[in-house]
C-alpha cells in the first residue's frame, strides 16, 4: 500500500483553498446556456446561499435533500451545505412518489430543495401530494404527521409555489446572517462530520441511506484527479448525474482539488456531449460504456473534433474491449481510466492509470487507490483468499462509509470488526494487485452445480460481429436449476435468430456456458444513474422462458 498523507479539509476549506490558488479560473461551465462562474463567483455565490440557509434556521447536521437534475445551483448546494455543516442528501431524479416517501421518511430529512419535474414525473404536484400542508401552513413552520422532521421546502427556479421558498429569497435572506455567525458556524466542524448522504440505488432491498464524511470525500476526490493527471488547466464534460456518487464524488471533488472546471450537462445527450467537447477543449469526459456507445455510433459523431479529449473515466459496469479501444482512437482520450467501487467507498475504491495498457484498462478495474488496502476474501469465510482465486472483493481504509442512516444492523453485514467493507462484487486479484470483476455474488449463475460468471459469457458474445451490447442472466431451469439467457441488442442492419448466437458458441466455450435462451432487445432497464438493472432481466427472462 502506498503510503500518503491524508488531507484534513472540510469540503468548505478545500473550496478556500482552490479560491485562493485559482480565483480567475472557471469551475462550472454550462455550455448551452453560456453560464459560467469562476472559483472567486462560486465561493461568493456559495457564501450567500450558505448564510440564507443559516437565516432560515439550517443547523448543523440537518439533511437538505435535492431532487434534481444538474441545474446550476446543484453543485453550489453541495458547498452551501458544507459550509453549515448540514448533510447534502442526494435524490435520485427517477424517484417517483413512494419512493420520495420512503427517502424522506427513513433519512428523517428536515429540508428539501426541488425542481419543477423529471420527464414524466412532476415534483411539485408530488411533493403537494405528499405534504398537502404546504398549501395552508405558515413557511417556516411546517408541521406534518407524515413527515415530523420535515421543516422547510425550497424551489430551484422562477416561478413561486405556495409553501415553498424561492432561491432568490434564499439569497436575499443571506443578509441576516453575518460574518462572525459564519465563521463561528464554520469552527464548530469537524472533518469526520458526515457531509453526504448517497442512497444505493436499491436494484435489491430496500434503499440504504450512505453516510459519507468530509475526509472520505476530500482525499477520495483529490486520488481520483491525481490518477488522471489532473491540473488547473484540465476540463472536464460532465453528462454524470450529480445526484449519483459518480457526479458529486468523482467528478466534483476530484475537480475542485486540483482547481479544474466542471463543463457540466443537465442530462445526457450525445450531441450535447459532443458539442461541449469540442466548444470548452475539454480534456477529460466521464460516462458509463452506454454513453460512449451512444456518442460514438451517432450519426453525427464524424463532424465533431475531439482532439483536446486526454483523459477521464468510464465506470457503471465493464467496458468491452472494442468500445475501450475506439474512446482511445477514435475519441482521443488516450489516458482514460476505469474506476471501480461502491456508494459505500466514497465511491473509488481501485482504478487504472492513465498509462496502462488497453489489456489492464478492459479485462481490469485497476489497482487499489492509494491509502486503500484491497483484498479478495471467501464469501462465506470471509477470509483472504490466494492470488488469482475468485472471491468477494472487499476494501478498508479512509474511503470506508461512515455507516447506513438508522440501519445498525446493515452496517455491520457490510462492515466487518476488521474494517473490510464487503462489495457483494466477485472479483480476482494478480500479481501485480490489479483486479479483474467477474460479477456479483447473487449475479453468479449455477447451473446443475457449475458456477458461471456473466461477465465472462458477455465478454465472449461481443466478438460476435454485429452484436452491439449484451447482458447475460440466469432463467430458472426444472433440470438444471439455471440456464444462461442472453439479451442481445443488435448493430443497425444485422440480423440473427437466437439459434446464431447460440451457434457462435458452440465448440468455443463450455457447453454448460452456452445460453440457452435468447432474446433481442432495443435497451436495457436502467437505473437513472446509467446502471444496467440485471434483477429486472432475470424477471423478464422467467417470464420469457418459462420452460427453461
Amino acid at each position: 500500500m502506498e503510503e500518503l498523507e491524508f488531507k484534513s479539509s472540510t469540503l468548505g476549506q478545500l473550496l478556500d483553498r482552490a479560491i485562493e490558488r485559482f480565483p480567475d479560473n472557471e469551475v462550472i461551465v454550462y455550455e448551452d446556456r453560456d453560464f459560467r462562474l469562476t472559483y472567486r463567483e462560486f465561493g461568493e455565490l456559495v457564501d450567500k446561499v450558505a448564510k440564507g440557509l443559516m437565516a432560515l434556521g439550517v443547523k448543523k447536521g440537518e439533511k437538505v435533500a435535492v431532487w434534481a437534475t444538474n441545474v446550476p445551483y446543484w453543485v453550489v448546494l453541495q458547498f452551501a451545505t458544507a459550509r453549515v455543516g448540514a448533510v447534502l442528501l442526494t435524490v435520485n431524479t427517477a424517484y417517483k412518489t413512494a419512493e420520495l416517501e420512503y427517502l424522506l421518511r427513513q433519512s428523517e430529512c428536515e429540508n428539501i430543495f426541488i425542481i419543477d419535474g423529471f420527464r414524466d414525473t412532476d415534483y411539485v404536484l408530488t411533493l403537494y401530494d405528499l405534504l398537502p400542508e404546504l398549501k395552508t401552513q405558515q413557511r417556516g413552520y411546517l408541521s406534518s404527521s407524515r413527515f415530523p422532521h420535515l421543516k422547510r421546502v425550497f424551489f430551484l427556479g422562477h416561478e413561486k409555489h405556495r409553501g415553498m421558498y424561492s432561491v432568490a429569497e434564499v439569497l436575499a435572506l443571506s443578509v441576516m446572517t453575518d460574518d462572525e455567525q459564519y465563521r463561528a458556524r464554520q469552527e464548530e466542524l469537524d472533518v469526520h462530520d458526515v457531509v453526504n448522504m448517497q442512497y444505493t440505488s436499491g436494484t435489491t432491498g430496500f434503499p440504504k441511506g450512505v453516510m459519507l464524511t468530509h475526509f472520505n470525500l476530500v482525499n477520495n476526490g483529490y486520488w481520483i484527479g491525481k490518477n488522471q493527471l489532473f491540473g488547473p488547466e484540465d476540463r472536464i464534460c460532465l453528462p454524470v448525474p450529480l445526484f449519483h456518487c459518480f457526479g458529486c464524488s468523482l467528478g466534483v471533488m476530484a475537480a475542485v482539488n486540483h482547481g479544474s472546471a466542471l463543463v457540466i450537462l443537465e442530462g445526457f445527450d450525445p450531441v450535447s456531449a459532443m458539442t461541449a467537447v469540442e466548444k470548452e477543449r475539454c480534456t477529460a469526459i466521464y460516462g458509463v460504456p452506454t454513453m460512449f456507445i451512444a456518442i460514438l455510433d451517432h450519426p453525427l459523431f464524424p463532424k465533431f473534433s475531439f482532439a483536446s479529449l486526454r483523459t477521464g473515466i468510464m465506470a457503471g459496469s465493464p467496458c468491452p474491449a472494442p468500445i475501450m479501444n475506439r474512446v482511445i482512437e477514435k475519441m482521443n482520450a488516450r489516458q482514460i481510466t476505469i474506476v471501480y467501487g461502491l456508494t459505500e467507498s466514497s465511491p473509488g475504491m481501485t482504478q487504472t492509470r492513465v498509462n496502462d495498457d488497453i489489456r489492464k484498462r478492459c479485462e481490469t478495474v485497476g489497482r487499489a487507490m492509494p491509502g486503500v488496502e484491497v483484498c479478495i476474501m471467501d464469501p462465506e469465510l470471509r477470509t483472504p483468499v490466494p492470488l488469482g482465486v475468485p472471491g468477494e472483493v472487499c476494501c478498508r481504509g479512509y474511503i470506508v462509509m461512515k455507516g447506513y442512516y438508522n440501519m445498525p444492523e446493515a452496517t455491520m453485514q457490510a462492515i466487518d470488526q476488521q474494517g473490510w467493507l464487503h462489495s457483494g462484487d466477485l472479483g480476482v486479484m494478480d500479481k501485480d494487485g490489479y483486479v479483474a470483476i467477474t460479477g456479483r455474488h447473487k449475479d453468479m449463475i449455477i447451473r446443475g452445480g457449475e458456477n458461471i460468471y456473466p461477465k465472462e459469457v458477455e465478454e465472449f458474445l461481443y466478438g460476435m460481429e454485429g452484436i452491439r451490447d449484451v447482458q447475460v442472466v440466469g432463467v430458472p431451469s426444472a433440470k438444471y436449476g439455471e440456464e444462461v439467457c442472453a439479451f442481445v441488442i443488435l448493430k443497425d442492419g444485422s440480423s440473427y435468430s437466437p439459434q446464431d448466437v447460440i451457434d457462435f458458441c458452440r465448440g468455443k466455450i463450455s457447453r454448460y456456458k452456452i445460453p440457452k435462451c435468447v432474446a433481442f432487445v432495443d435497451g436495457y432497464p436502467m437505473t437513472a444513474s446509467g446502471k444496467i438493472q440485471k434483477f429486472k432481466l432475470r424477471e423478464e427472462a422467467a417470464r420469457l422462458f418459462p420452460d427453461a
